[in-house]
């Protein structure tokens, strides 16, 4: 059942009351509703929070203008308002730089981090662009982007096979909030930088995946992004893109559980 923050973040908490503590943050133009083939086998075990980023979903547009750190301090006051003093994080996308912002400004509050197809340095031609399409929508607004995302987003055979969940996916981003969806698309482009170039590297044990074709969160991002936290090992998952974690959600589920049950 959702419910709702005083800043107006909507929520629901998922399995027993007593369980270690698991939060989950979708990406940009989604939803918590990205975790619904996830929540049955993490619920098992965990206390796991859904929610959903400002103007997403049930949550309050925006106020404001957007960092990073406003979407890490979403997430440390829906701590408070639930009387969460820890979690561990999983962060899809752009919820990837927000746990790991997260990190960085409450290191003492995160017992883990799952960082799943989540963008790094991009290189010079690839900000540029991603910078362009946060422009873009911007000024034409979230569908002007959106065909060409769920193209990077899916498999052709998912797209031709599954379309009621690619329906899904359009409906949940063309209900975003236009300015919140502007903002966190710039946020996306450019909070990367802010991350890479942060100094202040924490060590917390962290568990990075991403799929063999998802070109906005490579495999040499998510390996970039293990050796900085530590010298880990990332999990690539063959074959897939960017929602991978939808096509085939046990690719993801399982290791995040293996990894959660070890620390």
């Amino acid at each position: 059942m959702s419910e709702r923050a005083p800043d107006g973040t909507g929520y629901e908490l998922h399995g027993p009351s007593g369980a270690p503590l698991v939060v989950l943050i979708h990406g940009l133009g989604l939803c918590r509703g990205l975790w619904a083939q996830h929540l049955g086998a993490l619920s098992q075990s965990f206390r796991v929070l859904t929610y959903d980023l400002y103007g997403h979903g049930d949550s309050a547009p925006l106020s404001g203008k957007a960092a990073l750190t406003t979407y890490s301090d979403q997430l440390a006051g829906l701590l408070d308002h639930i009387n969460a003093r820890t979690a561990a994080v999983v962060g899809f996308s752009i919820g990837g730089m927000i746990n790991r912002r997260f990190a960085l400004d409450y290191r003492d509050r995160v017992s883990a981090l799952v960082i799943l197809n989540s963008p790094h340095d991009r290189g010079a031609v690839a900000q540029v662009e991603v910078e362009r399409r946060a422009l873009l929508a911007r000024e034409q607004g979230a569908a002007s982007t959106l065909d060409a995302a769920l193209m990077r987003w899916f498999t052709s055979a998912f797209l031709a096979g599954q379309p009621g969940l690619v329906d899904q996916v359009r409906r949940w981003r063309m209900t975003v909030d236009p300015e919140s969806y502007a903002q966190a698309a710039w946020v996306l482009a450019n909070g990367v930088v802010e991350l890479t170039s942060d100094d202040g590297g924490v060590d917390i044990p962290t568990l990075v995946m991403t799929c063999q074709n998802d070109v906005g969160s490579t495999p040499a991002m998510s390996r970039a992004i293990a050796a900085g936290a530590g010298g880990g090992a990332a999990l690539i998952v063959p074959e897939l893109k960017h929602l991978g974690l939808m096509e085939a959600p046990d690719a993801f589920t399982a290791p995040i559980l293996d990894f959660l049950s070890g620390i």
